[in-house]
């Protein structure tokens, strides 16, 4: 009888041990639940670390990893503000308020862009999009 609560109590040990393994899983628990994407090279590095000293837990380690998603690095993100809000950041003689619509973007999508970057391309707009978003000119 204690030999198979030993048993026992070593396959739960063993089975909560591989949920630790896997190093995307622990340190990018954000991860978790994409389905494709680039592969991280640190965490798949960190998981071949395991294959190296233990083979079978770093085998748990990158399959953990591939089933939860968690060794893929994020995708693309995106985020929408509606237009009606983007009026705010327009001044009276038609411009655009660069420091206006950073505090709008920075409110709305709670990412901070760098509108003064040097890089960035700005372009104007037409009639047609303004009416397609629903706006009227206002200058």
């Amino acid at each position: 009888m204690r030999i198979a609560s030993r048993w026992i109590g070593g396959a739960v040990a063993a089975a909560l041990l591989t949920q630790l393994t896997a190093c995307g899983t622990l340190f990018y628990p954000d991860r978790r639940g994409q389905i494709e994407g680039k592969i991280d090279p640190a965490v798949a590095a960190m998981d071949a670390i395991g294959i190296l000293f233990f083979v079978i837990p770093g085998l748990i380690a990158f399959a953990v990893d591939f089933a939860t998603g968690a060794i893929y690095l994020p995708g693309g993100q995106n985020a929408q503000v509606a237009p009606e809000k983007l009026q705010e950041a327009i001044g009276a003689d038609g411009k655009v308020d660069p420091v206006r619509l950073k505090s709008i973007i920075a409110r709305e999508t709670g990412h901070d862009l760098p509108l003064d970057n040097p890089q960035l391309l700005q372009r104007s707009g037409n009639l047609q999009q303004l009416a397609a978003l629903g706006l009227r000119p206002a200058a």
